[in-house]
């Protein structure tokens, strides 16, 4: 039943693999919970079951360290998805993960750094002139300008880039196009005329837009650690390149872009969840506000 419903998950959801591997590491520790508790069909699960899970997902045992909220509400929507589909498949007579509520999660708010921070951290790509440079430029530009996750800009081919777009591949298959800056685009030319050639010459042809020292595609660890070497070279700590797609998209709304616009910049499904960067906006209006205003000053 787990392989089938992780198949289900992955051919009629379209779910991305690092969320296919995640159910199927959290469904698995939730299957062995059960065989421990005597249960070994799901007709024999009932909710005290699953509560125990969460609960031993949330204090950890000798095996497991305990769960931060989001890491277990991940477990228990899988374990839920689980048994709407062994209900639908006939394999249970009833859901008993029905009622059970995945554990509530603190709203974070995204962090960004500021525009004058993003150029340090552009400027810190590499030696000036070299070919892992350009392309480290290009990458750095890209993810700022387009507010691409890593995943998709590691993705892209070459095919992928015109003139002044780029066809993005995001969660559960979904595509999408967004325009590229002056910016970006000087950043990816110089890469593709300059840098791209000499680096594809070690390799065995590749389509991938990005490629390593090797000629082969640029992996997603790769780019974390371009990323990570620039960042100290400018001496920032803390940046991620999730940390630059909240900075994409607080200094769009800062300069007035309208939330649905950067929604369908980011690629989300939903403006629930791109309307949380409207609260960082808002902090700063009140920041400034309280800075500006003779009347609000204490």
């Amino acid at each position: 039943m787990l392989s089938s419903y992780l198949a289900h998950l992955a051919v009629e959801r379209g779910l991305a693999a690092n969320t296919l591997a995640s159910y199927r590491r959290d469904l698995r520790r939730y299957i062995e919970h059960l065989k421990v508790r005597g249960c070994h069909t799901f007709r024999e699960v009932g909710e005290p079951d699953v509560v125990a899970f969460l609960a031993c997902l949330r204090e950890g045992d000798e095996e497991h360290q305990a769960l931060v909220a989001s890491s277990a509400a991940r477990a228990v929507s899988a374990v839920r998805g689980l048994h709407r589909f062994a209900l639908r498949e006939g394999a249970a007579g009833h859901d008993p993960a029905h009622e059970v509520r995945p554990p509530r999660q603190l709203r974070r708010l995204p962090k960004a750094i500021g525009v004058a921070e993003v150029e340090r951290l552009i400027a810190a790509a590499g030696p000036e002139g070299a070919p892992l440079t350009l392309r480290n430029r290009a990458l750095l530009e890209l993810l700022y300008g387009t507010g691409a996750r890593i995943s998709e800009a590691v993705g892209l081919a070459v095919d992928d880039t015109e003139p002044d777009q780029l066809r993005l591949r995001g969660k559960g298959g979904r595509t999408r196009v967004v325009p590229v800056g002056r910016y970006a685009k000087q950043a990816l030319d110089a890469y593709l005329v300059r840098a791209r050639p000499l680096l594809s010459a070690h390799g065995r042809g590749t389509s991938a837009l990005f490629l390593n020292a090797r000629g082969g595609r640029l992996t997603r660890q790769g780019a974390w650690e371009v990323l990570q070497a620039a960042a100290e070279r400018a001496g920032l700590a803390g940046v991620s390149p999730h940390m630059l797609r909240h900075s994409f998209a607080t200094h769009l709304l800062d300069g007035g872009a309208d939330v649905r616009v950067v929604q369908e910049l980011l690629g989300h499904a939903s403006v629930t969840t791109t309307q949380v960067y409207t609260l960082v906006t808002v902090d700063r209006l009140r920041e400034v506000y309280a800075a500006a205003h003779p009347r609000a000053r204490h």
